[in-house]
Order: structure tokens, then C-alpha cells, then sequence
């Protein structure tokens, strides 16, 4: 696969620099670490990432609204983590939804759903 400019949306500073840790060690580039709706919106818009990975329940906002927001100026491929699956598929019933805790595999399996499904949106 080759490097993508990856958004990750997540409130909680731990998780992001583990997930930021792991994707940069896949060999991604995060372009941005947003924490509310609105810095993921303004860091999409700022970073042209090439996909989201966003927590589907922020604090501040939500990631769902947040995907929804940036993809009103075109298609994002992207990624929900939660620990409730359920909820973001009753919203969103094709999304792409990794639940927490996941393994490196795990993401990389979700980054290539999403990749896919650019090409079915």
C-alpha cells in the first residue's frame, strides 16, 4: 500500500498518539490529530488528507457530524473507531466501523474497506 496523508479525529490523547504511532509506523503520514468536530473539519479542509480516521463520539461535537461536514466539498474515504459499533451503523448503515480495541491488522484491513469503497461512492 502506498503512504496516505491520514486525519485522525480522537478526543482522547493517549489513543490518538498510539493510533498516530501506528499508522506513521505503517509507514502513513498524519497530517493533522483534530480532538472536536470543528478542528476536524478545519484540518480536513487545511490537509487534504487522503483518510479519515475519526472517533465516532467526541466530546466536543461528534465525528460523525464532523465526516458529514467535510464531505459536503467531496468524498473522504474514512473510518469510524468506536466501542459501540452499533450506534454508528444505525446512523450510518455502510460506514466503515472499527471497533476499539483493534490491532495494527485490524487497521490496516479497515484502510483498505475504505480505500475500496472510494471507488464504489
Amino acid at each position: 500500500m502506498a503512504p496516505l496523508r491520514i486525519l485522525v479525529v480522537e478526543d482522547d490523547f493517549l489513543i490518538s498518539m498510539l493510533l498516530a504511532d501506528m499508522l506513521e509506523a505503517m509507514g502513513h503520514t498524519v497530517c493533522a490529530v483534530a480532538r472536536t468536530q470543528n478542528e476536524a473539519v478545519t484540518a480536513a479542509e487545511r490537509g487534504k488528507p487522503d483518510i479519515l480516521i475519526v472517533d465516532a463520539g467526541l466530546h466536543e461535537g461528534n465525528g460523525v457530524a464532523a465526516v458529514d461536514q467535510i464531505e459536503r466539498h467531496g468524498f473522504v474515504p474514512h473510518i469510524f473507531v468506536t466501542g459501540d459499533q452499533t450506534s454508528v451503523l444505525a446512523l450510518k448503515p455502510k460506514a466503515i466501523v472499527l471497533e476499539k480495541p483493534f490491532t495494527e491488522a485490524m487497521l490496516a484491513a479497515a484502510i483498505d474497506r475504505a480505500l475500496a469503497s472510494t471507488l464504489t461512492s
